[in-house]
């Protein structure tokens, strides 16, 4: 029994490198997968609760037409942008954040930010995990009241079933992500559309909607400046970890394609879906108005809420496991275990502070790639290409500086700014000076 622990912990290098994932190196082109699979892992990966709740918020304080279509296509398409432009240099490189962030913070400096990150990225994971229990709760027990559904033995059982099923299914890396995401497409875009539809009829019409819509959003209005910015602090994070799944692409279109459909496709149909049930049915969670739809209807939707949380469990997963393994030279199914414990044990408690851990996330984590992002596009992309970090310094102070300054500016942007967008600029500005200036050997 023992001798099987150290064997399943042992690490292996060359088993790593040669396996799927590879957390190792960069990918060779016989480990990058094809499209089709990718862009549905995409889709399942971006439909993600926040979505629902950003577009719930959006539907308390903006007319549905244009404002909240238009002012979640912009901050979303911010947020794609920087996906985009980070996603690249991963499809390009082959490589995962954690080895691009011992490019750029130092083979010894890059402890620091991948710890930071998987930290925070855990606790995300423990966010789905705790959704899933609280749907599940609210479906088995409709009585319930919401201050006691997190108390409830039912939500802790299906919490940490959920756990137990994300870590299992990422135990087989991408391979596995791939399986779930395929099939739950259909079912997912299903539950999306009918919500959609069910909540304009019950409004009696678009224009009765639209009616609706402007007389709730004047008693809590929201600029548009203030609308953007919140569509961006919702995903931003997602933005700049794409490396982790564009790395894959075996085309630039694909690279591209993957934050495409996370964020302009998945995360603005849910945005839209999130603000049309808290206009009409007052709650953002298709699942909670879906229940009043007959047997069939609200079981589609329990369904459907499960397998996106499936998804979204198990993409949010995966990113922790491979930067940690990359860094800390523990094979990727130990690290699997480990994050999907923690991230487990997180999700009986943390999903109740859902809003402020995403904040938290949204204002610390952008400014982390932002020299990663100067380094490769302004001064020295050659050496990320090199495959090798035999050159590269133990630290690079101007990515620290940079990463300091960056979070720290977060807390004192301007009204009209979002916080976490300024932090990454900030991020870039100083590293490009301080870099330039300095010009340390890494």
């Amino acid at each position: 029994m023992i001798e099987k622990f150290k064997n399943w912990w042992k690490w292996d290098s060359e088993l790593e490198k040669n396996s799927a994932d590879n957390p190792v190196t960069a990918l060779t082109e016989q480990q990058r997968r094809n499209a089709g699979p990718l862009l549905a892992l995409a889709f399942g990966w971006g439909f993600l609760v926040t979505g629902l709740f950003t577009g719930g918020l959006l539907g308390n304080g903006l007319p549905f037409w244009p404002d909240i279509v238009l002012a979640s296509f912009f901050g979303n398409l911010v947020n794609f942008i920087i996906g985009a432009f980070v996603g690249y240099i991963g499809y390009k490189t082959a490589c995962n954040s954690g080895l691009l962030y011992r490019y750029v913070y130092g083979n010894a400096g890059a402890y620091i930010p991948v710890v930071f990150i998987s930290i925070l990225l855990i606790g995300w994971q423990g966010i789905v995990v705790g959704a899933f229990g609280a749907t599940w709760t609210t479906a088995l027990h409709p009585e319930l009241p919401v201050s006691e559904i997190f108390s409830s033995t039912t939500f802790y059982i299906a919490a940490v079933f959920a756990g137990i099923l994300y870590t299992a299914t990422t135990y087989f890396g991408v391979k596995g992500l791939e399986k779930v995401s395929i099939p739950s497409v259909a079912v997912l875009v299903f539950v999306g559309l009918y919500a959609i539809y069910l909540n304009l009829q019950q409004a009696g019409g678009f224009s009765t909607f639209q009616a609706l819509s402007a007389e709730l959003a004047a008693k809590n209005p929201l600029t548009t400046v203030e609308a953007i910015n919140l569509v961006i602090g919702s995903w931003i994070v997602g933005a700049v970890v794409m490396p982790e799944y564009t790395r894959f692409a075996k085309k630039t279109w694909v690279a591209i394609a993957i934050p495409f459909i996370v964020l302009i496709i998945a995360q603005w149909f849910l945005q839209i879906v999130g603000a049309l049930g808290g206009i009409v049915s007052g709650d953002f969670m298709f699942t909670t108005y879906l229940m009043n739809q007959g047997v069939i209807i609200a079981w589609i939707g329990i369904i459907g809420m499960s397998l996106a949380l499936w998804t979204t469990g198990d993409a949010n997963l995966y990113l922790p496991v491979i930067q940690t393994s990359s860094i800390f030279k523990r094979p990727k199914h130990v690290m699997t275990v480990i994050c999907g414990t923690l991230g487990t044990i997180l999700g009986l408690g943390l999903y109740q502070n859902f809003m402020e851990w995403i904040n938290l996330l949204a204002s610390i984590v952008p400014p982390l790639i932002g020299p990663v992002i100067v380094e490769y596009y302004m001064i020295d992309r050659a050496k990320f290409h090199s495959g090798h970090f035999n050159n590269i310094a133990k630290w690079n102070p101007a990515a620290f500086i940079a990463y300091i300054v960056g979070a720290a500016s977060t807390f004192y942007s301007p009204d009209w700014g979002t916080p976490s967008l300024i932090g990454l600029l900030v991020s870039m500005l100083v590293y490009f000076i301080v870099r330039v200036s300095l010009k340390p050997k890494i």
